[in-house]
């Protein structure tokens, strides 16, 4: 079982900037696979972006190509999400999510691909 504690969400305004934080409690990822995703009030939760185990592979929404970055640091066993340039309609939970244990690096896009979840972090940006 791996927990997964998201950090960094806040209420900012347009245009601003956040790095959300996610590491697992207690154990290594290094081995997992990462993606964000998020939840806007009212809509299904949707990909933002992911990044393979060895940092090779990188893929995003279209909705956040250009302002958004993914990264991890397995030393510091964390993924960052950097949001730059940020938008009223990106007001949602984020969520970061692991695969199961795996040598593969890849970048899956879909929810049902990951097995691990965590709580989520509140970004609320107003206009």
């Amino acid at each position: 079982q791996v927990q997964l504690v998201e950090s960094g969400g806040g209420l900012v305004q347009a245009g601003d900037s956040l790095r959300l934080s996610c590491a697992p409690r207690g154990r290594s990822f290094s081995a997992y696979n990462i993606g964000w995703f998020r939840q806007a009030p009212g809509k299904e939760r949707e990909f933002v972006a992911s990044i393979s185990r060895g940092s090779t592979l990188t893929v995003y929404a279209d909705s956040v190509k250009g302002r958004g970055t993914i990264s991890r640091d397995n030393t510091q066993n964390t993924v960052y999400l950097q949001m730059n340039s940020l938008k009223p309609e990106d007001t949602a939970v984020y969520y970061c999510a692991a695969d199961g244990p795996t040598v593969l690096g890849r970048t899956p896009q879909r929810s049902n691909e990951y097995r691990y979840w965590g709580q989520g972090t509140q970004v609320t940006v107003s206009s």
